[in-house]
């Protein structure tokens, strides 16, 4: 188990930033925890410590969020974020977790650009079956490698003009299955063991504590800011992971 304070003086803020991501409020900024622990620990550790974390926050939301879900949308993206674990898994030694963040976090922006520029209208359809297909694959292979799946998600939900709790719901049951499936891949590439998951229980309560707030937060903020803080939490998302992988 890690003991080392300057150790928890990132990881505190991270596991904060797990938990409130979870709830669905401002969706994307979980991927914020993995470079922040990476400031004290290696990526793979960062990675592996993370991964418990988001399981709590999971089962914690999805007590809550659960009956909200939208499950005609999730038959299209759960089956494809499932096969985007197993690219990731084959691709977790070739391509580094930066070089994937990087390249999730140009598309985030590129995407939060387009989206306000030429703002969804109300009558305009959502995304069609390949092209969410295609957005949850890219989640689960980039939530394997980097834990920065949250920005595709956002690109399949956001143009649905979903209630915050559907939103909320549908985006909570998506991540508990893709969280859950990475657990043996994670065990077999070596990556968990339990002085980690001594460490990640350490911090479990700040993440409980970031889901309970951002549960709050989605049944009190109108549509209107709810939005806004998402795409707020996209572009701080987008910029930190571009900004990794150019250092």
């Amino acid at each position: 188990m890690i003991t080392d304070p300057a150790f928890y003086a990132v990881a505190v803020p991270a596991a904060l930033l797990v938990g409130i991501s979870k709830s669905g409020f401002a969706s994307g900024i979980g991927a914020l925890a993995t470079p922040l622990l990476a400031m004290s620990v290696t990526v793979p550790q960062a990675a592996a410590l993370v991964l418990p974390l988001l399981c709590l926050s999971d089962v914690m939301g999805l007590m809550t969020l659960r009956r909200h879900a939208d499950w005609t949308v999730l038959r299209q993206l759960l089956p494809a974020g499932l096969i985007g674990i197993v690219l990731g898994w084959i691709g977790f030694g070739v391509l580094s977790p930066q070089w994937v963040g990087g390249l999730t976090g140009l598309v985030t922006l590129i995407f939060l650009a387009w989206n306000l520029k030429f703002p969804p209208q109300a009558d305009a359809a959502p995304p069609g079956a390949a092209a969410s297909g295609a957005l949850a694959l890219t989640s689960g292979f980039t939530s394997f490698i980097a834990h920065s799946g949250g920005p595709p998600i956002v690109m399949a939900l956001l143009p649905r003009h979903m209630a915050p709790l559907a939103y909320a719901g549908t985006s909570a049951v998506f991540f508990a299955a893709i969280n859950a499936a990475k657990w043996v891949p994670y065990g077999l590439l070596g990556l968990l063991d339990w002085g980690q998951l001594a460490t990640s229980a350490a911090l479990m309560p700040v993440a409980a504590a970031g889901v309970l707030l951002g549960i709050q937060a989605t049944k009190h903020v109108s549509p209107r800011w709810f939005y806004r803080l998402v795409q707020w939490g996209m572009f701080l998302t987008g910029v930190k992971l571009l900004w990794d992988a150019l250092e």
